[in-house]
């Protein structure tokens, strides 16, 4: 039987986070997760954590306000670093991770934001985003934090990024 329990960031996920990915063999320096525990103190990013049977299976951040991209100074709170470890994909946990995360921001806002990587290893999350609602915010795609201009060369690299948005249903 399979427990899963959503929850927020404790000061031991610093570490469980940081093991979790280095087992993955993804990049992950421990200071980001000291940062995300830090604003969750302060009240300015909010990290949601999936457990699955007492272990770590995935988490998302809520930021109040996004740092880059189109929504910018919007007042429009944004998802971001969604990811579910390996082991856990393909279980429905991402989709209980965000339905957790949308709850969260109905509290506070209406509309709910977030960017997704164009890579081949986005493609769960494109697809999930799409099911969800979520629907392109129609300034195109942005890289390394800028809006991309037509013809403008890029590299299809984690900052290659197209920005959606989704209105949320009050509760």
């Amino acid at each position: 039987m399979t427990k899963l329990v959503m929850r927020s960031m404790t000061a031991q996920d610093i570490e469980s986070l940081h093991a979790a990915f280095a087992m993955q063999e993804w990049e992950r320096d421990k200071s980001l997760f000291e940062r995300y525990y830090r604003e969750q103190q302060e009240g300015s990013r909010h990290v949601v954590i999936a457990e699955c049977n007492q272990q770590l299976a995935g988490y998302a951040t809520i930021m109040k306000e996004p740092e880059n991209g189109p929504f910018r100074g919007s007042g429009y709170p944004e998802i971001a670093d969604f990811n579910v470890f390996i082991n856990y994909q393909r279980k429905g946990i991402g989709n209980q991770i965000m339905e957790q995360c949308e709850a969260i921001v109905s509290r506070f806002s209406d509309v709910v934001t977030l960017g997704v990587g164009m890579h081949p290893g986005y493609g769960p999350a494109q697809r999930l985003y799409v099911k969800r609602g979520y629907i392109p915010d129609g300034s195109g795609l942005w890289y390394q934090e800028k809006l991309l201009p037509v013809n403008a060369p890029c590299i299809n690299d984690d900052s290659l990024v197209l920005y959606l948005s989704k209105q949320l249903l009050p509760e």
